[in-house]
């Protein structure tokens, strides 16, 4: 086996570790989701989002940019709220299911 295969293997034992993790986090935001819908709350907070980036973005010590860190956590984010905000919509309309 090359370098080059040695790395890319690297990478795609990475690639699914990072798969994995980022279902968690979904499941995490459903979790939130139930908690939200409990106390009347609404799925979008840009106060804890704010918080989540500067948590991500003083913890980066590179090779990424910290503006890099920033995009790709917006992503992250963004998806991680559609999640919550379908588990919500769900629950406050089970016909629609």
């Amino acid at each position: 086996m090359n370098d080059l295969e040695v790395w890319r293997i690297k990478i795609d034992e990475v690639d699914l570790q990072l798969v994995k993790l980022l279902n968690d986090r979904a499941r995490y935001a459903t979790e939130i989701g139930k908690v939200k819908l409990t106390l009347g709350l609404d799925a979008y907070s840009p106060r804890r989002e704010e918080e989540v980036m500067k948590h991500v973005t003083t913890h980066n010590a590179g090779p990424l940019s910290t503006q890099a860190i920033r995009r790709l956590f917006e992503r992250i984010i963004d998806e991680s709220r559609s999640v919550e905000r379908i588990y919500m919509h769900e629950q406050k309309n089970p016909k629609n299911k």
